[in-house]
C-alpha cells in the first residue's frame, strides 16, 4: 500500500503483559478494511493495522505471540495516528520525498521496542494493547515465519464466489441488511448509530443463528468492532 501526505483517508489468548520493554518485529500491514465510523453514525471508513511478532513465546501454540496495533486511517497527515506511530517505528519523521509517496511495505521487518498492557473490553474479555512503541537500535530480531499475512490467508481477501441467481436479491453488504426487529425495524443496519448496533449484537444476536441475514450481518459488524487481538 502506498500513501501520500495529501490522502485522507472468538476465543484467543491475549499477548501477556510485559515487564518493561520487549523486542518485536513488524510482520504485517493489513489490507484496508471498511468499518463503521463511530463519530459519524451511518457512515464507514477504511482502516488498517500493523502487526508485530514479539520475542515472547507462546508455548501453547508453539510460536511467538503477535500483537495488533490500533486501527489507522490511510493518511500521512502530521496529526494522523499512523504518521505519529511511523515516527516511533523509524525513530524519525518521514522525509519530504517519503511524504510524496510512502510505501508501507518498507516497514516490514523493522524492529521495535514495545510495552504490552491488558485492558478489559466492554464484553468482559481481556485484550492486549501497545502502551509504548519505539524504534529498536539493534535490529537483530527476525520474523519466525509462523505468522501468515492477512493478505495471504485463504479466503481472507479473495473475491466472494458467484452465487446462482435467485428471485430475492441478497444485500450487497451488511450495511444494506434490513433490521426486522425492535424499534429500528425497517431501517438499514448501516443507517443505525453504533450504540443501536451494539445493542442488537448484545441482546438479540445470541438467540439467533447465521441462517438469518440480520444475524450474519451483525456477526460481521461484531468482528469489525472487536479490538485488534480478535483478528489474530
Amino acid at each position: 500500500m502506498k500513501l501520500s501526505e495529501n490522502k485522507s483517508g472468538g476465543d484467543f489468548t491475549p499477548h501477556p503483559e510485559s515487564e518493561g520493554t520487549i523486542t518485536g518485529v513488524l510482520v504485517d500491514i493489513t489490507p484496508l478494511k471498511e468499518v463503521p465510523d463511530k463519530f459519524n453514525p451511518g457512515q464507514t471508513k477504511e482502516v488498517f493495522r500493523l502487526v508485530y511478532e514479539t520475542e515472547v513465546f507462546d508455548d501453547a501454540n508453539d510460536r511467538n505471540f503477535c500483537i495488533w496495533s490500533r486501527p489507522y486511517t490511510p493518511s500521512l497527515n502530521e496529526k494522523a495516528n499512523f504518521r505519529k506511530d511511523i515516527k516511533k517505528v523509524l525513530g524519525r519523521d518521514l522525509t519530504a520525498r517519503e511524504l510524496e509517496e510512502f510505501d508501507t511495505e518498507s516497514l516490514i521487518g523493522k524492529n521495535v521496542k514495545l510495552i504490552v498492557q491488558h485492558e478489559e473490553g466492554q464484553n468482559g474479555n481481556t485484550y492486549a494493547v501497545i502502551s509504548f512503541l519505539g524504534a529498536s537500535k539493534d535490529g537483530k530480531m527476525k520474523a519466525s515465519g509462523k505468522y501468515t499475512r492477512v493478505q495471504d490467508r485463504d479466503g481472507e481477501n479473495a473475491p466472494a464466489p458467484a452465487k446462482a441467481a435467485t428471485k430475492k436479491t441478497e444485500p450487497a453488504s451488511w450495511q444494506d441488511v434490513i433490521v426486522h426487529v425492535g424499534k429500528h425495524k425497517g431501517k438499514k443496519l448501516g443507517d443505525l448509530e453504533t450504540e443501536a448496533v451494539e445493542t442488537l449484537i448484545e441482546k438479540w444476536l445470541p438467540a439467533n443463528g447465521d441462517v438469518d441475514p440480520l444475524a450474519s450481518a451483525l456477526r460481521e459488524v461484531q468482528s469489525l468492532l472487536a479490538p485488534a487481538e480478535d483478528d489474530y
